[in-house]
């Protein structure tokens, strides 16, 4: 399977970690796209826990969270760890400890497979990040090699873009005119 814009995304149920729930029985959740129809979902895979380029990601989008949220957009990350690599990680990291959004858990593969991000002979996602509107369609993605960080602001910009629903043109930002 191909994730292609304009298309269903791969639908997925899998095991995350939430951090929210820090301290309680039930920090480990099961999850499926399917939980989040009606709302948008901004999905971005990461390599691997404890690096170095990854936790600058996870921080810059708890940071922008209240964005995403404004927008009725959840945001959740996986990567190939399991839950418990993702619990650790946190709990040794003192800038992931207040994460406020899931990570998914993808030690079988499969997810990062059916998004079409998995490195096969390093067995660990590449940067992919993916736009899904509230029916389930991917409408953006962008998938970044392991060693360059994404620009959060840039991912805001395009979600703005899309719910507007109309022609937006190079370098449009929130609050500039549409295309007629």
């Amino acid at each position: 399977m191909t994730v292609q814009v304009g298309k269903p995304a791969p639908d997925f149920a899998v095991q995350a970690y939430d951090r929210t729930k820090d301290g309680s029985d039930d920090q480990f959740v099961d999850v499926k796209l399917g939980d989040y129809s009606g709302k948008w979902v901004c999905l971005f895979f990461y390599p691997l826990d404890f690096t170095f380029v990854c936790p600058t990601e996870l921080v810059a989008f708890n940071n922008a969270l209240g964005e995403f949220q404004d927008r009725e957009c959840e945001v959740l990350t996986a990567s190939t760890d399991s839950v418990f690599s993702h619990k650790g990680w946190c709990d040794a990291h003192e800038d992931l400890a207040k994460l406020k959004y899931l990570m998914l858990a993808d030690n079988n593969l499969k997810l990062s497979t059916d998004y079409g991000v998995l490195d096969d002979e390093k067995g660990i996602a590449y940067r992919g990040i993916f736009l899904i509107d509230p029916e389930g369609v991917t409408r953006w993605l962008a998938i970044h090699d392991l060693s360059v960080g994404r620009n959060v602001d840039e991912v805001l910009r395009v979600l703005d873009a899309l719910q507007t629903d109309k022609l937006c043109p190079c370098n449009w930002s929130k609050g500039d005119e549409t295309l007629n």
